[in-house]
Order: C-alpha cells, then structure tokens, then sequence
C-alpha cells in the first residue's frame, strides 16, 4: 500500500508541535518571570496556585488561539485545492477529446502553477509529437499512391495467370492507403476542433450496400439491409462512417459461407449492425483484434491486419464505439445521438 502526503495531516501535525513549542516556551517565560523554583513549589497551595495560572494564562489563550487557527488554516487549504479538484474534473471530462487540452490555470493558486504549466507543457509535446506523426502517415501515404497506381496499370498489361491476384493485391494496398489518409485527415479534424456534420446512417448504408452487393453476388453470397422505418442520424464525416462500415461488410463477408447472408441493419437508434454467418466474436476476442497488427478470422483480407483497428479508431474519433454482440453474431458502429 502507497503512503499518500496529507497537507490536512502536515498542517495538523505543524499545529500541535507550534502548540506544544509555544506552551513550553511560555512556561520557562512565566518561571523565569516570576523567579520561581521548585522550593517555591512544595507547599501545596502554591503548587495548585501556580499550576492554576498557568492553566488560565497559559493554556487557555494557546487552547482559545489555536482551535480557531486550525479550523481557518483547513478551511482555506479546503477552499484553495477546490480549484484543483475542478481542474480535475475538467480533465476527466475531456476523455475522448484530449487533443488540443489544455488545463485552465485562471483559478488555480500560484502555488499550484508551476506544476500545471508543466502539465500544459507536455500536453503541447504529446501533440506536437502526435501532428507529426500523423503528417508523415500521411505523406507516406500520399506518396505510396503514385507508384501504387502505376504498378496497377502495368499488371493490366501483363499476360499471366497471377495478374488478376497481384492487381487485387495492389488495389488492396490502396485501400489501405486512403484509410490511413482518412483517419490522419479524421485526427487533424478533431485537433482543429472543426465543426461536424449531421449524416444519415441509412444514406451510408444504402451506399455502402450497393457498392459491394455485386462482388459480395459474384461470390455466391447474399447481403440484406434492414434499414426500418427511422432515421437515425449521426455527427461525423461520411466518408469516415462509410469506411467503417464497408471494414465490416468485408469482414463479414469473409467468415460468411456460401450460400449464406450478410445483414445489415440500421437503427433505429444511431447504430449499424453487421450480421455474419461466422461463429461470432467475443467481447475479449473483439479486444485484442481492435490492436494494430492483429489478425483473425475476423480481421480484414486488405486491411494487413488494420481491419478492425481502423474501425475501432474511427469510432473513437467520432465519439462513439465498435462493439459485438455474440448470440446475434453482430458487430455494431454505436453512435452517441446527434
């Protein structure tokens, strides 16, 4: 068990010993003053004498002095780390938003500023940090789609039996690629604070759908949309909610046998769930698969194991969660109400 300063108990603790330096101080005052020894003392009347004015003219005025003392002193430490407990507040509720936080130090006594600068300071360095990470995604990315999209064209030309797989493999990597811009451009949106958009997740869906219904029919699979009788919307970007969701659609497709249905369904509140054939994906399992670089059976064929990392990081991006549901073998995009 961690040992935890107290300044209430330091101040209690500072108080007594002052009480009890003062005390006896006042006492050798008195005894000095009054030249008093222990021969003056052994009568008794004298000693109940001087014992009772060191009580009434000693004691007493430190008693009456230092109980208000403490009380004040507490009240003010109470007062003065209020301030602090509200910054922590304001800390814990910027969960989800933390690029771009800075602690306010208006109401924060100076005593507490040079640890709260220091804070600030390396809040400013994390993101610092974090914009030049997500600049070179991105201009890797944007350089990597040149060469890529030449390489595409020259297996066009090619004239063997592995041009249709290695172009499949390039158009992979591409989709790869605008995913890795997307969420750069996602994480510079949210660090800029920009205002969001409102979106209908059928719209999303219907578009989503009819994009991929034809290679989904072509490998002898189906997929369905139940969009009901709402229309739930969302606070976002939509290409964003569309590249999650056509994640999904591909991961379910892939653990869907033939013959079987993917299905969709959409609200009615903001959430879309994707349903699969597969055997489903625990809460714990759906965990460790959110975690960059890790594949399943559930992980995305083109995604190079970033399928559902880049979901789940688009999901946080918009405020909302990836979970699963393992009984209806679901796995939903949960939006927080627009």
């Amino acid at each position: 068990m961690t040992y935890r300063r107290s300044v209430s108990r330091k101040l209690a603790r500072g108080l007594a010993l002052v009480g009890l330096v003062g005390t006896i101080l006042l006492l050798a005052a008195v005894v000095f003053f009054y030249s008093l020894t222990f021969d003056d003392l052994t009568a008794q009347d004298a000693l109940i004498k001087a014992v009772r004015e060191m009580l009434e003219h000693v004691a007493l005025p430190l008693v009456v002095l230092m109980v208000p003392v403490a009380f004040v002193v507490r009240r003010v430490i109470r007062q003065a780390f209020g301030s602090l407990e509200e910054a922590a507040t304001a800390i814990e509720a910027a969960r989800g938003h933390e690029r771009g936080f800075r602690i306010d130090t208006s109401h924060l006594p100076a005593e507490a500023l040079p640890f709260t600068d220091a804070v600030n300071d390396l809040l400013g360095r994390l993101d610092d940090a974090a914009m030049r990470q997500e600049a070179f995604a991105a201009d890797v990315a944007h350089e990597l789609r040149t060469p890529l999209a030449v390489l595409s064209l020259e297996f066009d030309r090619l004239d063997h039996d592995d041009s249709a797989r290695l172009k499949h493999d390039v158009a992979a990597m591409r989709r790869l690629i605008d995913q890795l811009m997307l969420l750069a451009q996602i994480d510079a949106a949210s660090a800029a604070q920009f205002p969001l958009e409102s979106v209908s997740l059928v719209e999303i869906a219907r578009d989503v759908v009819s994009l991929l219904a034809p290679g989904i029919i072509a490998e002898g699979k189906a997929i369905t949309l139940d969009a009901g009788s709402g229309h739930p919307v969302a606070r976002g970007r939509r290409e964003a909610i569309a590249a999650a969701l056509r994640n999904l659609i591909e991961n379910a497709v892939r653990v869907t046998p033939t013959g079987s249905t993917v299905t969709i369904r959409v609200g009615p509140d903001p959430v879309i769930a994707v349903g699969d054939g597969g055997e489903g994906l625990s809460t714990d399992r759906l965990r460790e698969l959110v975690r960059r670089h890790s594949r399943a059976d559930h992980a995305s064929t083109n995604g190079a194991g970033l399928g559902l990392a880049i979901v789940d990081r688009i999901m946080a991006a918009h405020g909302g969660e990836l979970t699963t549901d393992p009984v209806a073998r679901e796995l939903s995009l949960h939006f927080p109400g627009a």
